[in-house]
């Protein structure tokens, strides 16, 4: 029987120009037995989300360089690592400000001198910090984007924007000298940029503001990266977790929460593996929420599964693509967007195209 013709590419399809790989299917298992060897960096790697990767990650044998403004958690942590450690696992703290690019080239040099092959493999963008004011008090000292006050004066002091400092510019940073450091890796092995957003960067957090506009933001990063990163050999993927009880989230949070199940720390720590470990995982966001009872539905479809009776062949799962095929369905607009667009660029040609560019660019107005 003959081999039917493959199909020709679509030369408009947003997946294959960005080398997405499908949508995630995480309730089948991974091999985590690659990250051994592995050099890997860690921004915030001193607490928190940073702190459970390094030591889940140590234990498959990768090598860690950890950045973080907390020295003493930094330096307790690689204690605890080499005690358990191979002989020649590479474990290193160094201290790093991601708000300063000074201190950021710092950690990506010494990443490259400190890695048994000289190059990184993986990069965390993991520092992050929340607003700690109290958005329903608007007290004097209450610094919270939400509650602006004293501001008649001449001198009247601007905005707190010290979480997207460290939320956005510190990941810029990151994410700047991860593409500069990776491509670098000359072994053909894997080079894999994680960004760590929030739940709070797909729908808004009430109080959080600043917060929320800066893991909205790197959501937009994300998503720019993917499309170009692997132009070098880079792959980008996200975190989105729900709330995780970590020092990270505030009494607001924890209020928001009362009674509700929150996600764990171990199923977001099973999502990073995941992509650090599965070189096939290219362009994905994954969420991280808490486990819910669910059931295949068939033609790929999930369905939540409630009461307390057992049902047959039902799983408990954490950890979804967000987007899933988002540039088919999510996106809808965009999808219908690109394809009419896709379609006057194939009428009026590639030249046409080039002189509307050169028009926005530089004012020109071609003629109709």
């Amino acid at each position: 029987m003959a081999t039917p013709p493959k199909p020709e590419a679509d030369p408009w399809s947003v997946i294959e120009m960005i080398n997405q790989s499908p949508p995630v299917d995480c309730s089948k298992p991974y091999d985590a037995t690659t990250l051994a060897g592995k050099t890997i960096l860690i921004t915030g790697g001193a607490s928190g989300f940073g702190a459970a990767f390094a030591r889940h990650w140590a234990s498959h044998g990768a090598h860690l360089i950890i950045g973080d403004v907390n020295d003493a958690a930094g330096e307790s942590l690689v204690a605890e690592l080499r005690a358990s450690a191979k002989p020649d696992q590479v474990l290193i703290y160094q201290h790093c400000d991601v708000t300063s690019w000074p201190d950021q080239l710092a950690l990506f040099k010494s990443a490259r001198r400190a890695s048994p092959t000289g190059s990184i493999d993986g990069v965390v963008a993991g520092a992050g910090i929340v607003e700690r004011g109290d958005p329903l008090n608007a007290s004097a000292t209450n610094a919270v984007f939400d509650l602006p006050h004293n501001l008649d004066s001449d001198s009247a002091p601007p905005p707190p924007l010290g979480v997207l400092a460290v939320n956005l510019t510190g990941v810029m940073y990151t994410a700047h000298l991860a593409l500069y450091h990776l491509p670098r890796n000359k072994r053909g092995a894997d080079r894999h940029l994680l960004l760590i957003s929030s739940i709070a960067g797909l729908f808004p957090l009430p109080g959080q503001t600043e917060y929320t506009a800066s893991k909205h933001a790197v959501m937009g990063l994300f998503r720019a990266l993917r499309g170009t990163a692997w132009t070098k050999g880079v792959r980008v993927n996200v975190l989105a977790p729900y709330f995780v009880d970590t020092p990270l989230l505030p009494k607001a949070g924890l209020a928001l929460l009362a009674g509700a199940a929150k996600a764990e720390l171990e199923d977001v720590v099973d999502a990073a593996t995941r992509t650090m470990a599965d070189a096939e995982v290219r362009g994905r966001a994954l969420v991280v929420g808490p486990k819910m009872r669910v059931l295949d539905g068939g033609e790929g479809r999930i369905r939540t599964v409630e009461g307390d009776m057992k049902r047959d062949g039902e799983r408990k799962q954490a950890v979804w693509d967000v987007y899933g095929d988002d540039y088919e369905r999510v996106e809808a607009f965009m999808w219908r967007y690109l394809s009419v667009l896709n379609v006057m660029t194939g009428v009026q040609g590639w030249i046409g195209f080039v002189k509307d560019i050169f028009g926005i660019c530089f004012g020109a107005r071609r003629e109709q």
